[in-house]
């Protein structure tokens, strides 16, 4: 990564969510639905696989007792017992929300701060709400993609209460890494870009390590991304960057065995 200015999209540091901008579109084939401030509120039950935790980002079930979440928004693998996963609930101050504790973290092995931006987190009680399944091959990296947060509605600005959602479309390597979009090869190729060339949608600060998803052939959800890092929230061309899931679906599903 070379671009100036760049940040993961983590609350603490300003850091990812979904933005409140509206601009006008560059083209009609690039065109965001306008005006976009901040996504719309997600319905109660539509996504359950949502987690809030507590340092400030986002994350999904892997399992009732596993959280997939972005390697920057945790610290070193090893035992961790001071995160608390909120699920169950698109207001965080609900009573019905259900909470655990974390007892465990692995980062994903040679995270450096750049690429490998997967982490999961073992939690010391059942979330006993359904799960998120991973993508284990490339067949829906394209297309139109959910995001999902409770971060920042403008770039900069104040968590969210109540949980938001938006619609980000793929945008290839060729296009994210040219120069007048992230100012040419940034993007590796354990990342996606989704966004679009007009901005005023996108993921923003708070939202780090939730998912991107689309749906499957059976009409299901599935994760085709880790919100992980941006230029700023919801510019023109400089579209979210995600990890690639399907690049480390296979090391997920190991380091999960062993938690």
């Amino acid at each position: 990564m070379s671009i100036l200015g760049a940040i993961k999209r983590l609350a603490a540091v300003g850091a990812v969510v979904l933005a409140a901008v509206s601009l006008q579109p560059t083209t009609t084939a690039s065109a965001a639905p306008a005006p976009v401030v901040g996504g719309t509120r997600a319905a109660q039950g539509e996504f359950p696989f949502m987690v809030r935790l507590s340092m400030g980002c986002g994350g999904s079930l892997y399992s009732s007792t596993v959280v997939l979440t972005a390697a920057h928004c945790v610290g070193a693998t090893g035992n961790n017992t001071s995160i608390t996963a909120t699920a169950g609930v698109v207001d965080l101050q609900s009573s019905s929300a259900v909470t655990s504790r974390s007892t465990k973290i692995y980062r994903a092995p040679g995270y450096n701060g750049y690429g490998k931006d997967w982490a999961l987190i073992k939690l010391a009680t059942p979330i006993n709400l359904p799960t998120l399944n991973i993508a284990t091959t490339t067949a829906y990296n394209t297309g139109t993609f959910t995001v999902a947060g409770w971060g920042a509605a403008v770039e900069g600005g104040a968590q969210q209460r109540y949980l938001l959602k938006a619609s980000v479309p793929y945008v290839s390597d060729a296009t994210c890494n040219s120069a007048s979009w992230y100012n040419g090869a940034v993007i590796t190729t354990d990342e996606i870009c989704a966004g679009y060339a007009a901005g005023g949608t996108d993921t923003c600060q708070g939202d780090s390590g939730g998912p991107m998803f689309r749906t499957d052939n059976s009409g299901n959800f599935i994760q085709v991304g880790i919100v992980s890092w941006g230029d700023g929230c919801a510019q023109p061309r400089s579209p979210g960057v995600y990890t690639k899931v399907s690049t480390f679906a296979s090391a997920i599903a190991a380091a999960a065995a062993t938690l």
